[in-house]
């Protein structure tokens, strides 16, 4: 198993969760000599309006303003299945005949999961680097990050599927050839013959790295299944959110992964809530009145959820309270880190 610790930060869209992944990162960096790598694969790289921070393609950038440094990466899904597939295929030649194909960077751009699988090869392969103590892994909202989660499974079962075979089939089997040739001569009529050519051809050298694909899809599964890798939920007090986070959770440890917390994020400040219930009692001015009240019901919510979570879950719950600033840059990202339980 990997030394390196794995953090994978969860949850609904617009609840700050690339936010705190940026804060958790620069918290434990903090921590002398931590080597700490932050990998978004949020297609959406919400990252970079989180902190100011953009890096080209798969390069890691050093973050070392105002604090200790820690290492953020993006994602780019074309760059990865290009360096994947030179690092799983059994030749040089074969890698450089995918590589070449026609069909290659139209069916790994746009094939159902493309992204979701090289996000967690990408994880795969930082965490065997030897070169991070802790990897922060910021994930695409909600159902779209149980996806990524869900990538290797449904990799290896594409392997073993009856469509590979059938795709692979006519290319080495004269009698499919022959059967199907009624098909395959209306198809070579709309499609044309080099299109079949190339689908074939695709397929045939994908099967050729069926064993590399299949032991890391395997990896990948134990990897995010070891106790080193914990999962957290990042959710506001607010009832859709709340909603997302408590389905999100339940599917975590439905698949029996290891749910080490969730995050109630945006709730409200000991003080303002402090300066509220003071001014309950003695509130006569309306719309004073109104805020108060509605600020008091918010507290209230909030409370109900994190005991919720704790009970039904039997996970820590950490409350972050709302930031008076915009967190947008990387200064404001560490302010937010020193508020964060240790």
């Amino acid at each position: 198993m990997t030394a390196t610790r794995v953090i994978v930060v969860t949850g609904a869209g617009g609840v700050g969760k690339s936010t705190f992944a940026a804060a958790l990162a620069a918290r434990h960096a903090a921590v002398d000599g931590t080597r700490v790598l932050l990998i978004t694969i949020d297609p959406a790289r919400r990252l970079a309006s989180s902190m100011g921070v953009v890096a080209e393609g798969n390069e890691v950038v050093i973050v070392d303003e105002g604090g200790e440094p820690f290492s953020v990466s993006m994602l780019d899904t074309r760059l990865g299945w290009d360096a994947l597939i030179r690092r799983v295929a059994p030749s040089v030649a074969v890698a450089e005949r995918v590589l070449s194909n026609a069909l290659y960077r139209n069916i790994t751009g746009r094939f159902v999961n493309s992204h979701d699988y090289i996000a967690v090869e990408r994880l795969w392969e930082v965490t065997r680097s030897g070169l991070y103590d802790i990897v922060i892994v910021d994930t695409p909202p909600s159902r779209n990050a149980l996806s990524v989660i869900d990538a290797a499974e449904r990799m290896r079962e594409f392997f073993a599927s009856r469509l590979l075979r059938w795709l692979t089939l006519p290319a080495s089997n004269r009698l499919v050839a022959v059967t199907s040739r009624p098909f395959l001569a209306i198809a070579d009529r709309v499609l044309g013959s080099r299109f079949l050519s190339d689908v074939s051809e695709f397929f045939a050298l994908f099967r050729l790295m069926e064993p590399t694909f299949t032991a890391h899809a395997r990896d990948v599964e134990e990897l995010l299944r070891d106790e080193s890798t914990q999962f957290l939920v990042v959710t506001t007090a607010e009832p859709a959110p709340a909603a997302e986070a408590r389905f999100l959770a339940d599917e975590l440890v439905r698949r029996g992964l290891h749910l080490s917390g969730v995050v109630v994020n945006r709730m409200i400040d000991d003080a303002t809530k402090h300066e509220a219930e003071t001014l309950a009692g003695v509130a006569n001015d309306g719309d004073l009145a109104v805020a108060v009240g509605e600020i008091l019901v918010t507290v209230e919510r909030e409370d109900a959820l994190c005991r919720e979570v704790a009970e039904r879950h039997r996970c820590p719950v950490m409350r972050v309270a709302e930031s008076h600033r915009p967190v947008n840059d990387v200064a404001a990202v560490r302010v937010l880190a020193g508020n964060l339980m240790p």
